[in-house]
């Protein structure tokens, strides 16, 4: 993606630990839920991968094809496997949008990385309606998970207070709080690299 490389390589390391965290998320699970941790660990690999800056790394004309059609293949799971999970509508948006980053990217004129970045940034553009709605999804994605992950004290029926110990004993993977913050981390992902357009 386009701007300074220190950003785009910590947003390159941030996705790519989230999807190493969805796969460790896949293995413990079955059926929906695996689903939806491994389209997850899709989207963080492949965020990851658009992340790397162009300045640095400058992917090849065929490299924006690719994320097209494996991103548009991932779009297309999510909307057939979203009539039994609402949760794929958010994967099929997802897929979308990055479906749309690499069409922009792939666009003449987009692909001018180096040290006129300012004039790349002005030639990838994009449709500003559909880039404004995408920014918009994601705001309030951001805001409503990041609202999700803000404690709420709790009381046992006596009025203590409950107290964690630890790892639940399903390991890592099978702990909500760091799936909604892997979830929120991608959206925040999204947003960033979506303003880059």
């Amino acid at each position: 993606m386009h701007g300074p490389a220190m950003p785009g390589w910590l947003l390159m390391a941030l996705c790519a630990m989230t999807g190493a965290y969805c796969l460790l998320r896949a293995r413990g699970r079955t059926g929906e839920e695996r689903r939806a941790a491994r389209a997850e660990a899709l989207m963080g690999f492949g965020m990851a991968a658009m992340a790397v800056p162009a300045a640095v790394v400058a992917p090849p004309a065929w490299g924006w094809v690719l994320y097209t059609v494996l991103f548009g293949v991932a779009a297309l799971r999510a909307l057939w496997f979203s009539r039994g999970s609402g949760h794929h509508l958010h994967h099929l948006v997802g897929s979308s949008a990055m479906v749309y980053m690499s069409v922009v990217m792939a666009r003449p004129g987009a692909g001018g990385h180096g040290s006129h970045a300012s004039h790349a940034m002005a030639a990838a553009g994009g449709v500003p309606l559909l880039t404004g709605l995408l920014l918009a999804y994601y705001a309030a994605y951001v805001l409503s998970s990041g609202a999700r992950l803000i404690p709420v004290s709790a009381a046992t029926a006596g009025g203590g207070a409950v107290t964690a110990g630890g790892p639940p004993a399903g390991g890592w993977g099978a702990r909500p709080e760091l799936a909604l913050a892997c979830r929120l981390t991608m959206g925040i992902a999204m947003f960033a690299m979506l303003l880059t357009l």
